[in-house]
């Protein structure tokens, strides 16, 4: 069993046995993912691990659902399959850290308010939609509002394109979510005294993604400015020339392979600014990096801005 399968059955072996089980021609309805490949997720990579009744058959949790509409986000998105399993484990073990009882606390509040979300989508409500949009925000951080709350929605919005209506529901609620989190990223650098340039790795991520990261790197005494998804990285060198930033940040959600780590170590010695990396880019690429002068920041809230700060200070190892 993989360190992703071991940490996942900590939070739901318990309440397996009260939950809805499916066979693997539903779940491959509700998926799009034909059996044959389910079948090879579990056998070869040990992604998933339904149960099986007394003559074999599989049977699969909603969280087994759930956890293959993960991986077909992250596969969507470059990942090789054989990588998968190393990104949900750490979630799924930091989850699996919480006292059961506070998890369904905190995951029944946010659920809630992900329901009413999805009902003002569902509407193509909008002022509905800003009006939770801004209870969530009184209630909660901002990193919680984004990576907690409304994120993890998106992104099952996002894989669940597979009945009519619903990629019109995804696209109503990316088009809100960028023009609310371009508002606060405006207010942010107009606040801050210095800035750091932030630019995707092409291909690796989308707008939304990006843009909450800026936020969420942007604070009281640095804003990130955020580059426009496209951006080719052997001009960045140009760009850093003109803007001088204090800093420039790839961002990423696919784990670089070693071809694009020497690309990021040359773009790193051509630079007047500091370099660093942010997302789950920056989680995987620790070892290929240590020793550069490239700094990995993370990939969560508030431990991405204060690593920006202790990097911008040289106080952050790299």
């Amino acid at each position: 069993m993989t360190e992703f399968a071991r940490a996942s059955s900590l939070l739901s072996s318990s309440s397996l046995k009260q939950e809805e089980l499916f066979p693997i021609r539903e779940v491959s309805r509700l998926t799009g993912v034909n059996p044959v490949t389910l079948r090879a997720w579990e056998r070869r990579y040990g992604l998933i691990q339904p149960t099986r009744t007394e003559s074999g058959h599989r049977l699969y949790s909603m969280a087994d659902v759930e956890a293959v509409r993960s991986i077909v986000a992250w596969t969507e998105r470059g990942v090789a399959v054989s990588k998968v399993g190393s990104i949900l484990s750490r979630s799924a073990a930091t989850r699996a850290a919480v006292p059961p009882e506070q998890q369904e606390a905190v995951a029944g509040e946010w659920g809630e308010w992900q329901a009413q979300v999805q009902r003002a989508i569902s509407s193509f409500d909008e002022s509905r939609l800003d009006r939770v949009y801004g209870q969530i925000f009184s209630t909660y951080p901002l990193p919680v509002v984004f990576q907690d709350v409304l994120l993890p929605l998106w992104q099952q919005l996002l894989v669940r394109q597979d009945e009519f209506g619903q990629t019109s529901e995804w696209l109503f609620f990316d088009n809100f979510l960028r023009a609310r989190v371009l508002q606060r990223l405006q207010l942010a650098r107009a606040q801050a005294e210095d800035r750091v340039l932030l630019a995707a790795v092409p291909g690796q991520c989308r707008e939304l993604e990006l843009l909450i990261a800026g936020l969420l790197l942007s604070g009281d005494e640095v804003a990130a400015s955020v580059l426009a998804i496209g951006q080719p990285l052997d001009e960045l060198t140009l760009i850093c020339e003109k803007v001088r930033p204090r800093a420039l940040v790839l961002y990423s959600n696919v784990p670089p392979n070693a071809a694009l780590l020497k690309q990021f170590a040359k773009l790193a010695l051509s630079l007047d600014c500091p370099l660093a990396m942010a997302g789950e880019a920056a989680e995987f690429s620790q070892e290929g990096l240590r020793g550069s002068p490239i700094a990995c920041l993370g990939n969560a809230g508030k431990l991405m801005q204060r690593r920006l700060l202790q990097f911008l200070d040289g106080h952050l190892d790299t």
